[in-house]
């Protein structure tokens, strides 16, 4: 009988296979991957050396943002009569330059310095709760763009913080459409007499106000400001202020032109320059008294509207 032979692997021992699993070139694997692990867990000497302290950091990202700094903000206040936007501006100057005693029905221009920055702040004529905005009275706001050449780097909408009806809410969409659409990309909602919050915050107020005062915060991109206006000279406040300005030019490109026909601007600016300028020479302007020799340049516009447009209307 025949036999058939199957030629076999040879046998490998348990010894012999445990010697072929760690040979010397898997041996090498191990203390390679070791070596690495070893090394990322050990700090360099110059990752330690570039290490910068919190006071350094905070040093060097004040520097880099005076650096990038604008030298100048141009400012234009926008509200009612009423809610303190007058004060608002007072604020921002750091003294009383706008009368109080009574609404402006022209636009009021002043300038001052702070932080070492050049502030250019005008005041408008505030508009009506209760009634469309008289037409002179609408030609002069936008005028405002005007007295800051080339053009402002923020509205501050002064909305005082208490009952937002929707009636508000229209009046101010009826004023903003004067400047166009765009505006709302260069508006920060402005709140004055933030002390009826207590201990609420801003944001609760606006949710509780309802749909018509979240429309408007949401057209000026989120963008607000509570700000104290009983206190006056270096306002802790301001410097927040300032800074969500410069992000608001930072993020829009720059600064507010109007996107009208430039004849018919400057046709509509000469003739309310000549209006005031009658109006001015028909009456001696009782300008405010300067506190200092640097508002001597500044020039004030404060009459009394024509009396077709106060009748019927008080203060």
């Amino acid at each position: 009988m025949n036999q058939i032979r199957i030629a076999l692997p040879p046998f490998k021992t348990q010894e012999a296979s445990r010697k072929s699993l760690f040979s010397p070139g898997l041996l090498t694997r191990p203390k390679l991957r070791k070596g690495i692990i070893m090394s990322s867990n050990r700090p360099s000497n110059s990752t330690a050396d570039d290490q910068l302290d919190p006071e350094e950091e905070k040093r060097l990202a004040a520097a880099a943002r005076e650096a990038n700094r604008l030298p100048e903000l141009r400012l234009i206040l926008l509200g009612w009569r009423w809610p303190g936007k007058s004060l608002t501006g007072n604020t921002i100057l750091g003294r009383e330059e706008f009368r109080l005693e009574r609404a402006a029905e022209f636009c009021v221009k002043r300038e001052t310095e702070v932080d070492k920055r050049k502030v250019t702040v005008i005041d408008t004529p505030g508009w009506f709760s209760a009634q469309t905005t008289p037409m002179d009275y609408q030609q002069e706001m936008v005028r405002s763009v005007t007295l800051c050449p080339p053009g402002p780097h923020a509205f501050l909408l002064v909305i005082p913080v208490g009952m937002f009806t929707e009636t508000d809410r229209a009046r101010i969409e009826e004023n903003l459409a004067l400047f166009g659409e765009d505006v709302w990309k260069h508006t920060m909602v402005v709140f004055t007499w933030a002390e009826i919050l207590k201990d609420k915050s801003i944001e609760r107020h606006i949710r509780r106000e309802g749909r018509d005062l979240q429309w408007v915060v949401d057209k000026c991109k989120k963008r607000y400001h509570v700000i104290n206006n009983y206190i006056f000279g270096k306002h802790p406040q301001l410097p927040q202020l300032m800074e969500k300005v410069e992000k608001i030019v930072a993020e829009e490109g720059g600064y507010f032109t109007l996107k009208t026909d430039e004849t018919k601007t400057q046709s509509q600016t000469q003739s309310l320059n000549l209006k005031t300028s009658s109006l001015k020479e028909n009456r001696e302007l009782g300008a405010r008294p300067k506190q200092n020799g640097s508002c001597n340049s500044l020039r004030a516009m404060d009459v009394d509207p024509p009396q077709s447009l106060v009748e019927g209307v008080s203060d």
